[in-house]
């Protein structure tokens, strides 16, 4: 049986935004693993219902289903031994920590910069769940929350412990990229999906990070399709 991602898309099917799928697609490259990805909207919480579950990613594997990214990735080294993403004890410790890194550090920062365009990026039919969602969460209107200046001043303090690991290896995991590069650069292919925001320099190591991620399992980040390809189709 084939593997099935449920992956969350926007405006257009093929627009996938969601930086914990974008965790798992990447992992799932890691280890030579084809699954079809399956776009799920926001509001189709019936469609997860199997799962017992009303979010994104879902992974069905034959008779196996497993939710929430960290989780899939424990799975996937389980079942798929060769080329391991968390590794031993300590690679997965400081999986864990990039792990809460990038939703606590980083994406709030993402976040406050690129919201309205997130927001525009969303399927229509999605957009006051959003909304109503994540006015509740930030106790306050999008257009309140919304900061590009705070964002990315807050951006750019979050980075320095990132800036101080990329000098001295290509990835945070080494000479070549695991499990903690994958979740935290999910976030990075949510903004990059959804907003044109310029998030870093190219003087910053990051940068040079990112770009090296986007080639990785054949160009797999760098030939998602971004909000840039289809937004004049939807004006």
């Amino acid at each position: 049986m084939a593997r099935v991602l449920f992956d969350l898309c926007g405006i257009d099917e093929g627009l996938r935004f969601s930086p914990y799928c974008w965790r798992v697609r990447y992992a799932l490259a890691h280890k030579g693993l084809d699954a079809e990805t399956r776009a799920w909207h926001f509001t189709n919480k019936e469609a997860l219902a199997f799962a017992d579950y009303d979010k994104v990613p879902v992974l069905v594997d034959g008779d196996d289903t497993i939710t929430d990214s960290y989780a899939i990735l424990r799975y996937l080294d389980r079942t798929y031994p060769e080329a391991p993403l968390l590794g031993d004890g300590m690679a997965e410790a400081r999986a864990r920590f990039f792990k809460h890194y990038a939703e606590r550090a980083l994406a709030p920062a993402m976040m406050r910069t690129i919201i309205m365009d997130l927001l525009n990026a969303i399927d229509p039919k999605d957009r006051d769940y959003f909304r109503e969602t994540r006015e509740k969460r930030f106790g306050r209107t999008l257009e309140e929350f919304h900061s590009p200046a705070k964002g990315l001043a807050q951006l750019d303090a979050a980075l320095e412990p990132l800036r101080g690991c990329l000098k001295e290896a290509d990835y945070v995991d080494g000479e070549s990229p695991a499990a903690a590069d994958y979740l935290l650069f999910g976030t990075f292919m949510w903004a990059r999906v959804v907003s044109t925001a310029d998030l870093v320099s190219n003087a910053d190591p990051v940068y040079g990070w990112i770009e090296r991620m986007l080639d990785l399992h054949g160009g797999l980040g760098r030939r998602a399709m971004r909000i840039t390809d289809i937004e004049g189709a939807y004006r």
